[in-house]
């Protein structure tokens, strides 16, 4: 059995990671969650905390992708001076050969500038240290490890983490049904939140495909915790993991959820196929029969209550080669929303400048956003 002194602090530091642009958003939920000494840093949330509030992240965030806890920075000038490093740490204390493993690395230097490369000398480092001591040796599982190791490279040193995630939380896991280019879940409740939206207000998403907004609204709404979708998370193979509190945190969990939304939420598409499968999505998360699903062109939506708040993800061109044709559907985005949702706010996130100026609204306000890769925006319009 491994040693758990590497684990035994009361509070200890962790970085959580997020897409970039969202990192104060995600500071503001790790606080109110509990976390202390929160740090925004690029494309991540540095911060201090204890075992319960590792699982409590896991188990509650909306917007981060996955908890990651620091073991050691060691030199990396290059690889044998990596290999060495790695070798020297008493891996016996993180797990057991028994254990399957993965090595994640970012970053690099002129030494070591192939992270698939980094990731190869972290791994022979590990196994061939078990080897020598067991005669046997933890495999690789690219699929489901019981063990990820983040490996990052910066300037002559090597920042090694273990991923108490594993699978990134984007994925709930409700979600096998996917529409063309879903949104992640976690940009989709982060763009919900710099909306101002809350689960008193109700919301439309005329444009719904798989049904990401809604049902990251509907989980809110219910006060479900988007973390009990998931298969499993690496810190259940660590050798501290308290099977009670982590029982107790998702009893705790259970108990608090509502049965009923707070306020409406409607969704309309004019592909019949991706409203079943928004409807099947809904069904994998307790959703299912609390969400207004219709098939309904854009041109043909009415506002389904006299105020309330729009979100919608209109295609943008850049990945589906559109761009050309697109144009006219930005404008009757405008005229729609001019015509028939005054005492609405509406939301538009786009990646593509030059559509969106055919909307033809004036924006109240517009968040940038990265999506990806790509510069997008949400833009708000008050439709007085």
């Amino acid at each position: 059995m491994p040693d758990t002194s590497a684990f035994s602090a009361t509070t200890r530091p962790y970085f959580a990671t997020v897409a970039r642009g969202l990192e104060a958003i995600a500071a503001q939920e790790l606080t109110e969650l509990g976390a202390e000494q929160v740090k925004p840093e690029f494309a991540g949330v540095a911060f201090i905390g204890d075992r319960a509030l590792l699982y409590r992240i896991n188990l509650w965030s909306r917007l981060i992708y996955r908890v990651l806890m620091p073991m050691a920075t060691v030199k990396a000038f290059n690889a044998q001076d990596l290999y060495r490093s790695i070798k020297k740490i008493d891996w016996d204390e993180y797990f057991s050969p028994e254990q399957t493993l993965q090595i994640n690395c970012t970053g690099k230097n002129p030494q070591l500038n192939h992270s698939h490369f980094t990731a190869l000398q972290v791994k022979n480092a590990i196994v061939d240290q078990q080897r020598d001591r067991y005669q046997r040796r933890s495999s690789v599982d690219l699929e489901q490890p019981d063990i990820v190791i983040n490996a990052h490279i910066h300037q002559n040193h090597c920042q090694l983490s273990l991923d108490s995630t594993g699978f990134s939380l984007h994925r709930r896991g409700y979600r096998p049904a996917l529409g063309n280019a879903p949104l992640k879940e976690t940009l989709a409740s982060a763009l919900l939140t710099m909306a101002g939206w809350t689960p008193e207000l109700p919301l439309y998403d005329p444009l719904c495909g798989s049904g990401t907004f809604l049902l990251e609204a509907g989980l809110q709404s219910l006060n479900i915790a988007p973390g009990k979708f998931q298969p499993g998370f690496c810190f259940q193979q660590w050798p501290d993991f308290d099977q009670d509190l982590w029982h107790s945190l998702l009893q705790t969990a259970k108990a608090g959820e509502r049965d009923t939304l707070q306020a409406p939420l409607w969704g309309s598409d004019g592909d019949q196929e991706v409203i079943q499968a928004a409807k099947s999505n809904a069904q994998q998360c307790q959703l299912g029969g609390k969400i207004h699903w219709q098939q309904l062109n854009f041109a043909d939506i009415e506002p389904p209550a006299a105020e309330g708040v729009l979100i919608c993800n209109p295609p943008y061109g850049k990945r589906i080669g559109q761009e050309e044709a697109l144009g006219d559907f930005y404008q009757q985005i405008g005229d729609v929303l001019k015509q028939r949702f005054r005492g609405w706010t509406a939301f538009i996130f786009s990646g593509n400048k030059a559509l969106t100026k055919r909307i033809g609204l004036r924006t109240s306000a517009r968040f940038p956003v990265n999506n990806g890769g790509l510069p997008c925006t949400l833009l708000k319009y008050e439709l007085y």
